[in-house]
C-alpha cells in the first residue's frame, strides 16, 4: 500500500521516489522530537535509547528496506570492538579499518554513474560516528592533561551499552544526513542536561521552527530551479554549442542551485536537533545558543567572497570531525601541509571511489593555497590594502564574488559528474579555465610580491 502511494506522490512532485522518501524522513523527525519532549523527557535512559533506536530503524527500513542490515552489522561490530579490545590503539585502528573498508565496499558494489540515494548515503555519516566513538573511548583512558579541550569534552568515562550505541547511531535527528555529534553530547541529551530550563524541555520551539522555515525556503528554491540546471546538461551537444561565457555562467548558477540540495536538508535536520535540545550550546550574553548542530552558516555561506569562507560555512560538522580525528591526530608528522593533504585525501575517499572526488578536493587544496597567498599579498601591500579599503570596494566585492562562485562551481563539476570521461569533457569545453587561472595566479604571486610589497616588508616576512 505504501509503495504505490509513494510512487504517486513522487510522480506528482516530479521528483525521484528515493528523494521524496528522504525528505519525508527528515521532516518526520519533528513529530518524533515532539513525542520525545512531551512524553519521554523525564523517562529513563533505557526508554529514550529504545525510542531513538526504534524510530531510526523505522526510517532506515522506510528508505532502504532490508539493506538496513548494513548499519546494524557495523554498529554491532563496533560495540564488540569497544568491549573486547578495550581502550587501546588497536581498537581505534581496527575500528577505522573495518568501518572504512565496509563503506568503500558498499560504494564499490552499489556504484553507478549517477547520484543515487541508497544505503551508503547515511552509512558514510554512520561511519564517522562509529570511528569517532572509538577515538573518544580511547581518549577516556588518558590523563586529562594529555587531552585538548575538545577531546576532554568528548572523552568517554565508561564503555557504552549496546542499546546506548544504537540510540546514538539511529537518532532520527542525525541518522540520514547528519549532523555529526559525539556520544557524550548524546548522553547529555538523554540525561536532560541540554536545556536552558533545568529539569524541563528546552525553550527551543521557536529556534527550531526558524531553521525549519529557512530550510524549507531553500528546498523550495532547489525544487523550482533544480530542474533547470541538471547535471546531465553538461554532457549535451547543446551545452557545447553555447558561447564560452554562457558555459561559465551556467557553472556558476548551477553550483548555487545544486548546493541548496544539501543546505536545505542540513538546515531542516538541524531544526530537529534544536527541538530535542541536542542543538543547545550554552548561554552567551544571557541568550541561549542553539547552534551546536549547525552544519551550515547560512549568512556566511551566502555573503562571503572567499573560498575559505565558503568551506568554513559548509558541512561544518564533517569538517570539524576530520580536523579533530584526522588533521590534529597527524600532528606527529610535524608538517601542517602534509596533514592537510592527508585530511583532504581521506575526505575524498570517504565521499566515494570516483575520480571526480579526488580532483575536486585537489582543486580545493590548490585554490585555498593560492587564496591565502593572495590575502597575504593584499595585507602586506600598502597600495592593495588602501584599494581594498577604498570606495571602490563594492565593485571589487562584486568581481571577487563572481570569481569566487565561478571557481567554486568549477571543482564541483568533477564532484557531481563522478567519472573522468564526463568531467574531462566539460573541462575541455571551457578550456580548463579554472586550472589555468589558479596556476597563473600561483606562478605570478612571487613576482607580484616583488612589485607591490616594499622591500623592508618582504625582508621582515622572510625573517619571521
Amino acid at each position: 500500500m505504501a509503495a504505490p502511494l509513494m510512487e504517486k506522490l513522487a510522480e506528482s512532485l516530479g521528483s525521484p521516489e528515493p528523494a521524496v522518501r528522504l525528505i519525508l524522513s527528515i521532516l518526520i523527525g519533528y513529530p518524533f522530537a515532539v513525542v520525545y519532549r512531551r512524553f519521554l523527557f523525564h523517562q529513563s535512559s533505557t526508554v529514550i535509547h529504545l525510542f531513538h533506536a526504534v524510530t531510526g530503524l523505522a526510517l532506515a527500513a522506510f528508505n532502504f528496506g532490508a539493506q538496513l542490515c548494513h548499519s546494524a552489522v557495523c554498529i554491532l561490530v563496533q560495540f564488540l570492538m569497544l568491549r573486547l579490545m578495550g581502550r587501546t590503539v588497536t581498537t581505534v585502528l581496527s575500528s577505522f579499518t573495518f568501518q572504512m573498508v565496509y563503506l568503500l565496499a558498499g560504494y564499490y558494489y552499489t556504484a553507478t554513474e549517477e547520484y543515487d540515494i541508497k544505503w551508503t548515503m547515511p552509512h558514510c555519516v554512520l561511519m564517522l560516528k562509529l570511528v569517532g566513538l572509538a577515538f573518544d573511548f580511547y581518549d577516556g583512558a588518558k590523563d586529562p592533561s594529555q587531552l585538548s579541550a575538545e577531546q576532554k569534552k568528548a572523552a568517554l568515562a565508561s564503555a557504552p551499552s549496546l542499546l546506548e550505541v544504537c540510540g546514538f547511531s539511529y537518532f532520527y535527528g542525525g541518522f540520514l544526513v547528519g549532523p555529526q555529534f559525539t556520544l557524550r553530547s548524546y548522553q547529555r541529551l538523554v540525561a536532560g542536561e541540554l536545556t536552558d530550563c533545568p529539569g524541563k524541555p528546552p525553550n527551543s520551539i521557536i529556534p527550531a521552527l526558524k531553521r525549519f522555515t529557512l530550510g524549507f525556503f531553500f528546498l523550495v528554491i532547489y525544487t523550482i530551479f533544480g530542474p533547470h540546471y541538471p547535471d546531465s546538461y553538461y554532457l549535451t551537444d547543446e551545452y557545447e554549442a553555447q558561447p564560452f561565457w554562457y558555459r561559465c555562467v551556467f557553472i556558476l548558477l548551477w553550483a548555487k542551485v545544486i548546493l541548496y540540495k544539501y543546505v536545505s536538508c542540513w538546515v531542516i535536520a538541524e531544526g530537529v536537533c534544536i527541538l530535542t535540545g541536542l542543538g543547545y550550546n550554552g548561554v552567551v550574553d544571557g541568550q541561549p545558543q542553539w547552534d551546536a548542530c549547525a552544519n551550515i552558516k547560512v549568512w556566511l555561506f551566502e555573503t562571503t567572497p572567499l573560498f575559505g569562507g565558503t568551506i568554513a560555512s559548509f558541512n561544518i560538522n564533517t569538517n570539524a570531525w576530520a580536523a579533530r580525528h584526522v588533521f590534529k591526530r597527524l600532528k606527529f608528522l610535524g608538517n601542517k601541509t602534509l596533514s592537510h593533504v592527508a585530511t583532504l585525501v581521506f575526505l575524498a575517499i570517504w565521499h566515494g571511489l570516483h575520480s571526480g572526488y579526488i580532483l575536486c578536493f585537489s582543486m580545493e587544496f590548490f585554490i585555498i593555497t593560492v587564496e591565502r597567498q593572495a590575502q597575504a599579498l593584499v595585507r602586506d601591500s600598502p597600495s592593495l590594502t588602501k584599494l581594498a579599503n577604498s570606495a571602490l570596494y563594492p565593485v571589487i566585492y562584486v568581481v571577487q564574488q563572481f570569481i569566487h562562485w565561478l571557481f567554486m562551481g568549477y571543482p564541483l563539476v568533477a564532484f557531481c559528474l563522478f567519472t573522468y570521461d564526463k568531467w574531462l569533457k566539460v573541462y575541455r569545453s571551457i578550456y580548463f579555465c579554472g586550472h589555468l587561472f589558479f596556476l597563473v595566479a600561483y606562478l605570478a604571486m612571487p613576482y607580484l610580491r616583488k612589485v607591490l610589497v616594499p622591500k623592508n616588508e618582504r625582508s621582515q616576512k622572510k625573517q619571521e
